[in-house]
């Protein structure tokens, strides 16, 4: 009976590390994004010489895990934890490490309250892409959009401040604001801008990634990305 109890408080998972803090004098208190959403661990021993659980709690990495979860206690316990997938060289590069930094705050942040297999997928994507050495402005726009998606305040990629459908001949600007884009004929934000948008709210980023001339729509589209996400 105790055998079969066991098992049957065991949850078998992916997880990606969010935040890790020391606990005692050997263990660490872990926050771990899965396909099921945020949850929290205390891995016990890990921060002894030898520990097996090491390797599998570091940072900009993907993990199969387990956890115990006990009646007794609110909090988990991680008993195994072994790395499938190493991102680490973004840690070899200032500017995607502190992408990457931020893409860890605010998924943990938005994880408290969303529990979306969306914001694993979204974090992975990112993840890989930033490993890569891919476009970071393009990585933060993306993650940007979607995060914001998630979380319920999706960009308004349909009508403009005016209630009208966007059109591919209008020249448009981003009223920051009203959080959505108006007529503007002295404007920067054109179809393309539109379509790429669109585009980052609808396919994985891998599909993204392979769109031609995509750089020079970037400034504009980063920035409206970083105003959607601030009003979130």
């Amino acid at each position: 009976m105790p055998s079969s109890n066991r098992r049957r408080n065991d949850i078998r998972t992916q997880a990606i590390i969010l935040h890790r803090t020391k606990y005692g004098e050997t263990d660490r208190i872990l926050n771990l994004l899965t396909p099921e959403g945020r949850k929290s661990c205390v891995a016990k021993g890990v921060r002894k010489e030898k520990s097996k659980l090491a390797g599998g709690i570091e940072m900009f990495t993907v993990s199969e895990i387990v956890i115990h979860e006990s009646e007794k206690s609110d909090m988990g316990i991680l008993t195994s934890a072994k790395m499938t997938k190493s991102y680490m060289n973004i840690i070899s590069d200032l500017d995607r490490f502190e992408l990457g930094s931020k893409i860890i705050k605010l998924s943990n942040k938005v994880s408290e309250n969303v529990d979306s297999p969306e914001l694993f997928s979204l974090v992975n994507q990112c993840f890989w892409a930033l490993d890569k050495n891919l476009s970071s402005a393009l990585i933060e726009s993306y993650f940007l959009f979607n995060l914001s998606r998630i979380s319920g305040e999706e960009v308004n990629l349909h009508r403009d401040t005016l209630g009208d459908k966007l059109d591919s001949e209008t020249i448009y600007a981003w009223n920051t604001y009203e959080n959505a884009l108006m007529p503007e004929p002295r404007g920067n934000i054109k179809a393309d801008h539109i379509k790429l948008m669109r585009l980052m709210l609808t396919s994985p980023l891998e599909t993204v990634l392979k769109v031609q001339a995509k750089d020079k729509l970037l400034p504009e589209i980063l920035f409206i990305a970083k105003s959607v996400a601030k009003s979130a």
